[in-house]
């Protein structure tokens, strides 16, 4: 009996559990179509919610999963309340677009958020986007600065396509398949080359995605964006911290885009330590102020600093924090991190 009713508490506490953090989905109607959307957490206004947007060929499960169900990200799902948007016709079991459907511009994607934010009642954001998502959450925030509080683009390129790659892309989609083609743009060289399991597990759900018809034109949608035009006189009106992982396919243009604000924090190669960093991020905004950091040095305050190998060697894997005056301190030695999206 006694292990009967330890098994029947053990149930209840499961499902309480489920109850207050359980995935709620959505399908809002805005100006410019439907947008899928999952709600993680509680309803709580009294915050703002981390609001997430996907990369191309992926979705909202498959690109943000494994970041929040790590284990030291709890802390932040428990205090904050996720909202999970899926780009147009890009969630899981989607139904494939009519041949000659037009699918909504990168801006016309970015302008159908405010609706997301009034269903759910929520007057601000932390935004949190990876590659196209990046991209949008960057356009909604510079149309609306009052509705975001902070920003976490993960490998951004905010440059439209130019004419070389424009050929180079007209080129790859003659000689690589569509799945091809995304694989490449979520992975470096490098992660394609030792082909890794997570490499392959990407190119088989595309492959077999049911909407392949929807993200092939997300994809063009994508590659058809036009330049953010962001500048020092110009800028976000919230802070930004961008990620982008070593040798990841747009780390230059990530590198360029801090350059071109006044004020950001670049972290490049990050893993499980992306969480704490974006503890730190939060805690410049004045949330989770009594969260306890273990895993970053509390002391980074310079304004480049570069990560050196065991040996002493310099290596490519850098931390970049750019301050409002714009200048460049002596590299010095700090621990490396990584990030996988």
């Amino acid at each position: 009996v006694e292990w009967h009713l330890q098994n029947v508490n053990i149930a209840l506490f499961r499902m309480c559990c489920n109850l207050f953090f359980s995935l709620q989905e959505h399908s809002i109607e805005t100006p410019h179509g439907v947008l899928h959307v999952t709600l993680h957490g509680t309803r709580t206004t009294r915050r703002p919610a981390i609001l997430t947007f996907h990369d191309v060929g992926l979705d909202s499960k498959s690109c943000f999963s494994p970041l929040f169900k790590f284990e030291e990200m709890q802390e932040i799902v428990k205090n904050f309340t996720l909202i999970h948007v899926d780009a147009p016709g890009q969630e899981e079991g989607a139904a494939a677009y009519p041949a000659g459907y037009q699918y909504p511009s990168m801006d016309t994607v970015a302008e159908m958020i405010p609706a997301v934010l009034q269903f759910f009642n929520f007057r601000t954001v932390i935004g949190v986007g990876v590659g196209a998502g990046a991209y949008v959450l960057s356009k909604f925030s510079i149309a609306n600065p009052d509705s975001v509080e902070g920003l976490v683009l993960i490998n951004i390129d905010t440059n439209a396509r130019g004419w070389i790659d424009w050929a180079a892309q007209k080129l790859s989609s003659v000689t690589s398949s569509l799945t091809e083609q995304i694989v490449s743009h979520l992975f470096s060289q490098e992660e394609l080359s030792s082909n890794t399991d997570l490499v392959q597990s990407h190119r088989e759900r595309i492959s077999k995605a049911s909407n392949l018809v929807n993200i092939e034109l997300f994809w063009k949608t994508y590659n058809s964006r036009r330049d953010l035009n962001i500048d020092r006189n110009s800028s976000f009106k919230c802070p930004v911290m961008l990620v982008v992982g070593d040798q990841a396919p747009y780390e230059d243009a990530a590198v360029s885009f801090c350059y071109s604000l006044k004020k950001c924090k670049m972290l490049l190669n990050l893993p499980a330590k992306l969480t704490e960093a974006f503890k730190y991020f939060i805690q410049g905004m004045g949330y989770m102020a009594s969260s306890c950091m273990t895993r970053l040095s509390r002391s980074r305050t310079t304004s480049l600093s570069s990560s050196y190998s065991m040996d002493g060697s310099r290596s490519r894997s850098r931390t970049l924090s750019q301050g409002s005056q714009g200048g460049q301190m002596p590299p010095s030695p700090s621990q490396t991190m990584e990030v996988s999206c």
